[in-house]
Order: C-alpha cells, then sequence, then structure tokens
C-alpha cells in the first residue's frame, strides 16, 4: 500500500495559504519525503506525519522552493534526539551547502546523516519493499524525478487449500516466495494450488519542474499516480517554456501518452488563487486529473 500527502503545491513564493513544494509518500512501514520547501515542519505537524518514520529524503533540483526547509527539519530530528540513519538523496551540491550551515551553527547530529549525490538516471533506493529511481528532468538547473516502485507483494496462503495437503506451517514463508511443496512420497503440489496471488504492487512517479518534455513518458510510462508539475494554465504557454515549466495541458498530454492511471497536478504560480481552472484544463485533455491539494491524501 502506497498513499501520497500533499504538505505543500506552490511553486517559488508561498501564497494564497499554499506553501512550496513538499509530499510525503507513505508505506506501511516508513514515510518518504519528496522535496523540503519553506514551511514543511509546520506542515507536517499539522497533518500528522511523524519525523521518526522518514529514513529516506528526495530532494529534485536547488531551487529554494524545493529545500528551504531542510536545514531546519535535520536540525529538529536532532533537538529531538533523533538516533537511527537518514539518508538524503540530491544534487551533489547541496552536500557542501549543508556543512556550511552546520558548521557556522555548530550543528552536531544526534544521528548520522548519509548523503547520496545523484549523478545518473537509475536506481537509488533498493530495499526489502521499495525501489526508487531517479531520472533526469529538464529544468533551468540540473533537476531530477523519482519513481517509486513495490516490490512484488508475497502471495497469501489459501488456508482450506493447506490443510487439505497437509503441508507445514513450517514451509508457508516458502510458499509466500512462490515455491511448490514436495510431499514426503515426491508429489509435487504446485503452488497456485494453494496460494492466491497478492496485491499487485504500485508504482508512483514525481516528475519535479520541468519543460513540456516526451521523454519522460518511457520513463513513468503506465504508472498508478503521476506527479507533474503544472505551473501555468495553457494561455501562458510561452511563458512555461521561457522559465523552463509545464501548463496544465502539457502535463496532461504526459499523462496520456504515458498510459498512466491517475494524474496529480501541482506546483501552482502565485499569480493564480483559484485552482479550478487548472483541474478544468487538465481534464479535457487527460480525464483522471486531481488537484493536488495540501493535506489531502492521496491512495495509490
Amino acid at each position: 500500500m502506497l498513499a501520497l500527502t500533499i504538505l505543500g503545491n506552490n511553486s517559488a513564493i508561498p501564497a494564497w495559504d499554499r506553501n512550496p513544494t513538499a509530499h510525503i509518500l507513505q508505506s506501511l512501514d516508513e514515510c518518504y519525503l519528496i522535496d523540503c520547501g519553506e514551511g514543511t515542519q509546520i506542515q507536517m505537524t499539522r497533518y500528522k506525519i511523524r519525523r521518526s518514520k522518514i529514513n529516506h529524503i528526495f530532494i529534485s533540483h536547488l531551487h529554494g522552493d524545493h529545500y528551504f526547509g531542510l536545514i531546519g527539519l535535520l536540525t529538529s530530528m536532532s533537538l529531538l534526539s533523533r538516533t537511527q540513519d537518514l539518508h538524503l538523496h540530491a544534487p551533489a551540491a547541496l552536500e557542501q551547502i549543508i556543512k556550511l550551515q552546520f558548521t557556522v551553527a555548530d550543528v552536531k547530529l544526534s544521528y548520522q546523516l548519509f548523503f547520496h549525490p545523484i549523478t545518473e538516471d537509475g536506481i537509488i533506493v533498493n530495499d526489502s519493499k521499495i525501489i526508487v529511481e531517479s531520472f533526469k528532468v529538464k529544468h533551468r538547473i540540473e533537476c531530477w524525478g523519482f519513481l517509486f516502485r513495490e516490490k512484488k507483494n508475497p502471495r497469501k496462503i489459501d488456508s482450506a487449500r493447506v490443510r487439505l495437503y497437509e503441508i507445514p506451517k513450517s514451509f508457508y514463508e516458502q510458499l509466500q516466495k512462490g515455491e511448490d511443496y514436495v510431499t514426503k512420497k515426491g508429489t509435487i503440489i504446485p503452488n497456485e494450488e494453494v496460494t492466491i496471488e497478492g496485491i499487485k504492487p504500485k508504482s508512483y512517479a514525481y516528475c519535479a519542474d520541468t519543460i513540456y518534455d516526451e521523454t519522460l513518458v518511457e520513463k513513468i510510462k503506465s504508472v498508478d499516480l503521476l506527479y507533474h508539475e503544472t505551473t501555468y494554465l495553457k494561455a501562458l504557454h510561452l511563458r512555461a517554456a521561457e522559465r523552463f515549466h509545464s501548463t496544465t495541458v502539457q502535463a496532461a498530454s504526459i499523462a496520456k501518452k504515458g498510459g498512466v492511471k491517475k494524474l496529480l497536478i501541482g506546483h501552482f504560480s502565485s499569480k493564480y488563487e483559484i485552482l479550478d481552472e487548472f483541474l478544468a484544463e487538465a481534464s479535457e485533455v487527460f480525464e483522471n486529473t486531481e488537484l493536488a491539494l495540501q493535506g489531502v491524501s492521496y491512495r495509490i
């Protein structure tokens, strides 16, 4: 199970009670923080996100609306006596920024912070339940998108069938991994006879800040949920291109070409107070579109 909670959905300047970008992707076991604009800590408290469940933070690029809340969060975690390791995945230049901030403030963390510079497309996290890949997007500066994919869920035991075949409980773990059972007489009990396929793994793609770029289609193909920035309405497509951002129609076009199941749009320009038109324009191209609204959790 994956769920996405929006902590911030605005672009560069906080406005209209909208904060800069920050998302929390939640699994059953932990939370993954994706970007960390200013105000993220307050939003985490407001929406009851536990800092202790965050073991990985992903920063897409070094424009302030995507990371200015990070130093404060790292410091607060230490003030709260965090002990478990924390992994930070970000453009390489961020490491020097953090070191400078901590040096001048004489900060000594209570936990181990591991910095993982992102330098190329590929797998950046591979743990027991999820794989995270980075992919480059086209923005004014170096910028990365992230693809989260659950690993295949274990098969479920069919209680009635395992009892029928007298399969011992000590073999259940192997059954969940897909193995067949061999009786003492050498008879093979096919795995499909005694198990049920597990819940289909889910996937989420985060496209960060990007100009309209059709090369993204292959990178986000068929994901369950795609987040794509829509800084401007379609009438301002020239301004969007000049500033390496996207419009409603462009984000929806990527979703449609990629065959994704649902599109979530955000990173709204502060020039817009009302967001209804964003949804209307994107939905004309890709029907299953929703606005990324602060405090809302989207189950994937």
